[in-house]
């Protein structure tokens, strides 16, 4: 047996598709198109009106115009070709078809300002639909529980309506293309029918079968595009690694390139062949309808020269029936273009109303109280599981942390200390049990009001592409550059500005937008910066001096103490001698807490806090050279 058979089954970074639900709640069929599509024109209308209201007005009445000017000017064709063909001197009649023809020139001018203006608006009404779709889609993710990052399904939710709100721009456009068919169908359906009143029936029938072609054309690439978002997502993140900055020395120094080159190019096989088939399916379907709408055409034809020959219409009625004929012809033809195509725009703008809806099924659906800085914060018997975890993170696990009080989180990795801080701080609520402030229940407070009295420093801290000051005021500036520098003297920051070209104003952004860029302490003192900087409440810090030198990590510690006057800190670290800060140390193990108690009460225990303690302190005797005690 080979090594590749007797290797275990291997998992693979791929998404699971939500087609299969999403054609449950929209089957792509004929009557679901005809019943959505004016749906969706209004859909896109009030977008449109949301963005600029004068510009639909004109846009509407435009089409109306329009419809109205063809219709005449098919009018004006009958009785132009009954001039040319009666009896009598050609100037005589010329001049009597003179009025006919200027009637229908003037109506095909005016259709054409008419489409240059309709088209004008759509170009400048579109992209600001789009954006528009865009800041609700943004509004909405903001104000998702953080959670929600942690369910596998919803960033592919947040991708389909992002696609969803990057096609919003289509859904105008398609819908003025469709209405600007429909004008034109109404307009030589009714000029079809005062001729004769079989031609209009006959002519559905034949564009019938490419009406049916289109759509299920329109399922099959809607479809396939769902199906493959997962595979395109993997791409996108293979491709982040490849050409981003953070792991490009790793990308290097471990050659790995070649190795996820071929890994992009068989997930982009894999795409390339389940394209292939949906073209290949769509292309089946296209040619059935152009056969049967071929057969469907040649039978209004031979009606139409039926109906001449047996003296129904006249010749001058039969030439005009040849124009409304051809128009009628090509307006079904958009009309079921367009609307396959913009039925097909419809499912994904469905994606991005369901996630604003929803927001991923995770909105923020907390209490409106507005909390003051905490004097206490509290758990009690605090339980939280992660989606799709069987085993909790952390299981009734009680505590209090006050006001003016430094509590250290110790424990191994995956004891659930980073878990507990975000707990702490509202980011995420229990599965069991509570946390509360003062007394109240952080699921009943209003999320906003209650983070504006948290101060967080993370492991993974951001580097905002903005200048030191934003940096450190968050777009939130209170108390001046005072109170700015101030927070970046506490933090060992001031050390970091002093040094840059502009001061607070030097730009932290040196690869997109030619700015500076820090080392990963300075980055870290500025993340401190910024904490200390937010009002007093709550204040986490998690690892807060992990890329610290010795000097700077002290001057934070023998600072800390002054800063926790008017907050409730949470520390959490795994340098030990950092605690000895505390006024109180929880040692947590596999998500419950093992021990409490000070600095030189859990060293003298015996215990994890003492073990961990001794293996810190212990890092082995130096073995001798060879030679070094001979004498």
């Amino acid at each position: 047996m080979s090594a590749e058979a007797m290797r275990p089954h291997q998992e693979e970074l791929r998404y699971r598709s939500a087609t299969l639900t999403v054609f449950e709640k929209n089957p792509l069929t004929a009557r679901s198109m005809g019943r959505r599509l004016p749906q969706l024109v209004r859909k896109a209308l009030s977008l449109g009106w949301r963005v600029d209201r004068r510009a639909v007005v004109l846009l509407l009445t435009c089409q109306v115009l329009s419809a109205a000017f063809e219709a005449f000017g098919l009018l004006a064709t009958t009785r132009t070709i009954t001039a040319l063909i009666t009896s009598g001197h050609i100037q005589d009649r010329l001049w009597d078809a003179l009025p006919s023809l200027v009637l229908l020139a003037g109506a095909a001018g005016a259709r054409a300002l008419l489409g240059i203006v309709i088209h004008n608006i759509s170009s400048r009404l579109a992209p600001r639909i789009s954006r528009e779709a865009e800041m609700q889609m943004l509004d909405a993710a903001i104000h998702t529980e953080l959670v929600a990052y942690d369910n596998p399904g919803f960033n592919d939710m947040r991708e389909a309506a992002d696609r969803g709100a990057d096609v919003a721009q289509d859904l105008l456009i398609e819908s003025q293309d469709l209405m600007a068919c429909l004008a034109s169908l109404i307009a030589a359906a009714g000029v079809a029918t005062l001729l004769h009143p079989v031609l209009l029936p006959l002519l559905l029938l034949a564009t019938f079968p490419q009406g049916i072609a289109s759509v299920q054309g329109a399922r099959i690439h809607y479809t396939t595009s769902r199906a493959l978002s997962g595979e395109r997502r993997v791409l996108s993140l293979l491709r982040w690694h490849m050409t981003d900055k953070a792991p490009a020395d790793q990308l290097r120094s471990c050659t790995m390139a070649d190795f996820l080159l071929d890994r992009y190019r068989a997930i982009g096989h894999r795409i390339d062949i389940a394209t292939d088939k949906a073209v290949h399916r769509g292309a089946r379907y296209a040619l059935l309808g152009a056969v049967a709408g071929g057969l469907a055409s040649a039978l209004v034809w031979a009606a139409l020269v039926l109906l001449l020959a047996t003296g129904h219409v006249s010749v001058a009625s039969a030439g005009t029936a040849v124009f409304a004929l051809r128009t009628v012809g090509s307006s079904l033809r958009g009309v079921v273009a367009y609307g396959s195509r913009l039925f097909r725009t419809g499912l994904y703008l469905d994606d991005w109303a369901e996630f604003i809806d929803k927001a991923g099924g995770h909105r923020m659906a907390r209490g409106t109280m507005s909390p003051p800085a905490p004097l206490s914060v509290r758990t009690e018997g605090l339980t939280y599981r992660y989606p799709g975890s069987d085993r909790p993170a952390l299981e009734k696990v009680s505590l209090e942390v006050r006001r003016g009080e430094v509590l250290a989180l110790v424990g191994e990795n995956g004891s659930g200390k980073t878990t507990l801080s975000k707990l702490l701080s509202g980011l995420y609520l229990p599965t069991e049990g509570s946390v509360s402030w003062d007394g109240v229940h952080t699921s009943d407070l209003d999320p906003q009001a209650l983070w504006t009295h948290t101060a967080v420093v993370p492991q993974d801290y951001a580097h905002w592409p903005m200048t030191v000051r934003e940096n450190i005021t968050l777009g939130q500036p209170h108390g001046g550059d005072a109170a700015v520098l101030r927070a970046a003297g506490h933090s060992g920051a001031d050390e970091v500005i002093e040094d840059l070209r502009s001061g607070l104003d030097t730009l932290l952004a040196r690869e997109w937008f030619g700015g500076v860029e820090l080392s990963g302490g300075q980055w870290q003192r500025v993340a401190i910066a910024r904490a200390f900087h937010r009002p007093a409440g709550l204040l986490v810090m998690d690892e807060p001096t992990s890329a610290l030198d010795a000097r700077a990590e002290h001057r934070i510690f023998t600072g800390l103490r002054k800063v926790a006057q008017d907050r409730a800190v949470v520390l959490v670290t795994h340098r030990l001698a950092n605690v000895a800060v505390a006024d109180r140390i929880v040692v947590l193990d596999h998500g419950r807490v093992i021990q409490q108690g000070s600095f030189p009460e859990l060293v003298r225990a015996p215990g994890l806090f003492r073990e961990l303690w001794e293996l810190q302190n212990d890092r082995g005797a130096k073995a001798p050279r060879d030679g070094a005690h001979r004498s």
